[in-house]
């Protein structure tokens, strides 16, 4: 049986990078959940605030990586009072292994939960040897 887990709030990770970025923003590391099921792994990334026109999604050299942006025009003029939540952009990157269908990989954004689905490979699916 899985341990319950107490909840506690979480301080927002900032992103620290080798690259230098084009944009003067900060960057942060959205919390994310992975689940696995027999036929897939979903990725569950927390990114409020985001519209699914300003979140990219991309895979190159098997580094799945994902990149949303925040429109800063919504916050210009206002002078919070007080204030937990820091307001920037988000990025993630995820190593693939050979188990997982790059093509068949989808991704779904509902009130700022990105979740992905990473299909296995067919090779990675569990499977049943019968007994002659």
């Amino acid at each position: 049986m899985a341990e319950s887990q107490s909840l506690e709030v979480q301080e927002k990770k900032e992103l620290v990078s080798k690259e230098e970025k084009t944009v003067p923003a900060r960057y942060y590391v959205p919390a994310t959940d992975i689940y696995e099921s027999d036929d897939a792994l979903t990725v569950v990334m927390e990114i409020p605030g985001v519209g699914k026109d300003d979140v990219d999604v991309n895979i190159e050299n098997d580094v799945l990586r994902v990149e949303a942006k925040i429109d800063f025009t919504k916050y210009e003029g206002l002078e919070p009072l007080y204030t937990e939540y820091n307001v920037g952009h988000f990025a993630r990157s995820f190593a693939l292994s050979n188990k997982i269908d790059q093509q068949q990989i989808s991704a779904q954004l509902d009130d700022g939960v990105l979740t992905l689905t990473l299909k296995k490979a067919k090779e990675a699916l569990p499977r049943r040897i019968t007994i002659g």
